[in-house]
């Protein structure tokens, strides 16, 4: 539980810091003179998974850093975790994003104060600087959920089933060490591909933790209950949907790969013990 929740703090205060850095501390500190673009959302999708490679090596040692209760719920689906072990490794996990966040809102709170007051908004309306903490749906969905949800879904569902391409030995496995580098660019990935429709959370505790502190820091119902302009209750939408899509990430690898890899090792496994030939 302490590698899982020191794994999903270092996550959570590169990953937020990331974001604080993209959103306030280089418009507010002078060295941004243009508008949110392009530019900063590469600092986000890169920072997001230098945090997750990062996390990873602190607490892989020890607990196999799941640093994520979707990755916890789905190992224990599939047999490789014990189910009495889920419950302490989310509360771990969320206990991590939450004192993650707060150590970054420590550090960026006059960014922040700053860049709501040059926006004339109050913190429980400033959408721009509670983004810096969690997410929230494209403007496009409007106040649809499915839409959101499904993205959870999606990409949560992409993480795993590479996450198990990635840690399955029989497959083509990274070697040395290299699986948490190469799992860090599938999140990459997937803030490149998915990121823009509902800022690809695909991490309950990555979500719920910083939700859970801005509620009490101020931004009220922006966070609790995720509501603003196009969008109402949505704090419940990054957290079912990345259970949902874990889920349904590993059964895709284990039902369409490992069958294969599993017959083609007791293939191999065969014809090692064939019979003995006599030497000519």
């Amino acid at each position: 539980m302490i590698a899982e929740f020191l794994g999903t703090f270092v996550l959570l205060l590169l990953g937020v810091g990331s974001v604080a850095v993209a959103v306030v501390g280089l418009p507010g500190s002078g060295r941004q003179v243009v508008e949110f673009g392009p530019a900063n959302w590469l600092i986000i999708g890169w920072g997001w998974g230098l945090a997750v490679v990062f996390g990873v090596y602190v607490a892989g040692g020890v607990s196999g850093a799941h640093i994520n209760p979707a990755v916890t719920l789905a190992f224990a689906v599939r047999r490789d975790f014990p189910w009495r072990k889920v419950l302490p490794y989310w509360l771990a996990q969320l206990a991590g994003a939450f004192v993650g966040a707060a150590l970054v809102y420590a550090c960026y709170r006059w960014a922040i104060d700053a860049a709501n007051a040059q926006a004339g908004v109050p913190r429980d309306q400033s959408l721009a600087t509670y983004s810096i903490f969690a997410t929230f749906p494209a403007e496009y969905f409007g106040n649809s959920w499915w839409g959101p949800l499904l993205d959870q879904i999606v990409g949560t569902g992409i993480l795993l089933l590479l996450i198990c391409a990635l840690i399955d030995t029989r497959n083509t496995a990274p070697m040395s060490n290299l699986g948490p580098f190469l799992i860090g660019l599938v999140v990459v990935a997937i803030g490149f591909t998915f990121g823009t429709n509902a800022g690809y959370a695909i991490n309950p505790a990555r979500d719920f933790g910083p939700r859970l502190f801005t509620f009490f820091e101020g931004w009220g119902p922006i966070a609790l209950p995720g509501t603003f302009g196009w969008f109402s209750g949505y704090w419940w939408i990054p957290i079912v949907g990345p259970l949902i899509g874990a889920v349904a990430g590993v059964l895709v690898y284990d039902l369409l790969i490992t069958p294969v890899l599993k017959a083609r090792r007791k293939e191999a496994e065969e014809a090692e013990e064939g019979p003995a030939t006599q030497e000519p």
